[in-house]
């Protein structure tokens, strides 16, 4: 059986090519030698005729082409079956996990069938290659070079799992930051652009608030510079030093400035691509809000509890 083939239709089904004994306990009896073959053949027939089905479907489709043909089965194929199918030059694969198959109709095309009655075009799928693979110590098959692929798989590799744990985590957040941007159909500048910018404006409004509500301000502001410390202080950079520069060269909201970590001056994230999910903020703020406002409760009621004891 041929281990790598180029321009091959694939066939996806869901269909039983291997004999299978009789759910009902039943015996049947022979005379002689000959009957014991013709019942024997009889069995065999029922399985013949579907693989037979697929062999003349390959031969129509492929017929004057060099194009190769894979049948991946849902459910078993036995060796009689897969020497009828290698002769004829097709590559069978059998008990293909269900999620697979579901994948594999996204990525090539075509459509799962539990019949072979009805095989025509539009049920194949195409693959530019399908080759098999030895990973360790298991053999993969790899469907490569699809025309229109609505699904695909990620090969990570590593010395080690938590190598592995970590890039799986790295490619998770930037296929979700993805998904993000497009359902949001639009992002904010990061670098702590947003906290500074965001501090600035809170601190003007500050100046029109009166009472105690301006020291709520003040706080609210200052707690958004956490953002820019953090990443100042991961980068070896002086936290203080960090804010002061980016105060100064913040001008304007349109035009945010945020923090380089590498040199610790001024940039303007947007031209260096590096931007923040707006729903990522706008959770941020939310939560950090709720979560503020529940501790202060708390110590509301803990004080009401204490004033009533002493009463």
């Amino acid at each position: 059986m041929r281990k790598r083939t180029e321009d091959a239709f694939i066939l996806t089904c869901n269909v039983s090519l291997e004999y299978e004994k009789t759910e009902v306990n039943s015996s049947f009896y022979y005379k002689t030698a000959e009957e014991r073959e013709k019942l024997v053949q009889a069995e065999r027939q029922f399985i013949d005729d579907r693989v037979q089905k697929i062999i003349a479907f390959k031969k129509e489709v492929c017929q004057g082409t060099k194009k190769g043909f894979y049948v991946i089965n849902q459910k078993g194929v036995d060796p009689l079956s897969l020497d009828m199918l290698a002769k004829e030059g097709i590559v069978a694969l059998r008990r293909a996990k269900r999620r697979n198959m579901e994948r594999l109709t996204l990525a090539c095309g075509g459509m799962a069938m539990n019949s072979i009655d009805d095989l025509t075009m539009d049920c194949l799928g195409h693959a530019g290659i399908v080759y098999e693979h030895v990973l360790g110590e298991d053999k993969y098959t790899f469907v490569e070079e699809c025309q229109n692929p609505l699904s695909v798989t990620l090969l990570v590799k590593g010395p080690n799992k938590h190598t592995l744990t970590q890039i799986k985590d790295a490619i998770r957040d930037g296929l979700r930051a993805v998904k993000n941007a497009i359902e949001d159909d639009c992002v904010l500048p990061g670098a702590g652009a947003f906290e500074i910018a965001a501090y600035q404006e809170l601190m003007k409004y500050k100046n029109e608030v009166k009472g105690r509500a301006r020291l709520g301000v003040q706080a609210y502001a200052d707690a958004l510079l956490v953002i820019v410390k953090t990443l100042a202080n991961n980068s070896g950079l002086d936290p203080q030093e960090a804010i002061v520069k980016l105060q100064e060269e913040y001008t304007d909201p349109q035009l945010a400035v945020g923090l380089d970590i590498k040199t610790g001056e001024a940039i303007v994230p947007v031209d260096s691509g590096i931007l923040d999910n707006y729903r990522v903020k706008k959770q941020l703020l939310h939560s950090c809000t709720v979560i503020a406002t529940n501790l202060l409760l708390v110590d509301e009621i803990m004080r009401a509890g204490m004033t009533s004891l002493k009463g």
